[in-house]
């Protein structure tokens, strides 16, 4: 169920009339866009309206500033210890959130649960909610960089693919501009459809998403093609990872020849479907490795391959590291790597 289905508010409301207010817990190398993207509709929303509709407060673990991706500091208006029994907590967080552990966090997000506070993530925020055990029983949603890992790591949640999702005392919102959507959403309940329209016409953002919209660019848009046979194709690449698909199933499966298809990847993306298709696999690859703990066997088999060590090979020829190299985080090329790889023995990574 999508933000625009739900029943329930996705903020906690004090007494009537008094604003909604939000305690923004800042995770280090938190997102700023997706920071702003939630703090800034707020602001119009106030000022448009002539009111005091929503107040926000930022929070850091310490009290101190916290850094954002992007390098900037952002101070805090109060420590976690100092934030009483907040109405609404929204967990901000970009980079490595999934390496993100401190237990007194994780134990203060669960007593303000317990507490009756509404309590969300914004970007991928959704890695300390799932660590703190808060969104069993709860849909979900992460930013689609996140999603595979995301869902890998904690396959017992239900992990949509959504823009934002609501679920009764829980929010969670993809990021991005996603925030600027979600908040858009909620005023037009708190507010009415015209102020929404007036606050997103400020931000000049065309259309207010609603929550189950793609996060993803549609494949048009971001390929820049328009050929309904080849974004089949590819669609069916992006679909089926783990089970790898061979070229002839997947021309069968788009009503073409094995020829044709080769005919069409290489006209329009001047390539060959197999190394296309490896280059998806090996980049899901890539995020298990590099965002969850998966064993390196456990992230072959979950990115198409039967061998970890032509998995091995394979990552290595596309990235010039291999994968254990690129989990320790090493830098630059390995000696000797080639720079690129051609078609010549990709016909073994297909299953």
């Amino acid at each position: 169920m999508s933000r625009s289905e739900a029943a329930e508010p996705m903020f906690k409301r004090g007494a009537s009339g008094a604003p909604i207010k939000l305690s923004l817990f800042l995770v280090p190398n938190f997102s700023m866009m997706a920071f702003t993207g939630v703090v800034e509709p707020m602001r119009l929303a106030n000022w448009l309206s002539g009111e005091s509709l929503f107040e926000w407060e930022t929070v850091s673990r310490d009290g101190e500033p916290v850094i954002a991706s992007n390098g900037i500091s952002i101070s805090a208006d109060r420590a976690m210890a100092d934030l009483g029994r907040p109405s609404n907590v929204v967990v901000c967080s970009g980079i490595d959130a999934h390496l993100y552990h401190d237990a007194p966090t994780f134990g203060w997000l669960r007593r303000w649960a317990r507490e009756g506070a509404h309590i969300g993530a914004i970007c991928t925020g959704a890695h300390v909610l799932a660590r703190a055990g808060l969104l069993s029983g709860y849909r979900c949603t992460i930013h689609w960089h996140s999603l595979d890992s995301f869902a890998e790591e904690f396959p017992n949640l239900d992990v949509r693919a959504e823009l934002f999702e609501v679920d009764r005392d829980r929010f969670t919102c993809a990021g991005g501009v996603a925030g600027l959507d979600m908040m858009l959403s909620e005023i037009i309940r708190i507010a009415g459809p015209d102020l929404a329209a007036s606050v997103s016409e400020q931000f000049m953002h065309e259309r207010i998403r609603e929550g189950h919209d793609d996060q993803k660019l549609p494949l048009q848009a971001r390929l820049r093609i328009s050929h309904p046979k080849l974004i089949r194709a590819i669609s069916e690449m992006e679909k089926n990872t783990e089970e790898a698909l061979t070229r002839d199933e997947i021309a069968g499966a788009v009503g073409l020849s094995r020829r044709q298809l080769e005919r069409l990847f290489r006209r329009y993306l001047n390539t060959s479907p197999a190394r296309y298709y490896l280059r998806i696999r090996l980049n899901r690859a890539r995020t298990l490795l590099t965002q969850t703990t998966m064993p390196v066997t456990e992230v072959a088999f979950a990115s198409g391959f039967t061998s970890a060590s032509h998995f091995s090979k394979c990552y290595r020829d596309m990235f010039g590291r291999t994968p254990r190299a690129e989990r320790r985080g090493a830098g630059g090329l390995l000696e000797g790597a080639p720079e690129a790889f051609d078609d010549a023995g990709l016909e073994a990574a297909e299953l």
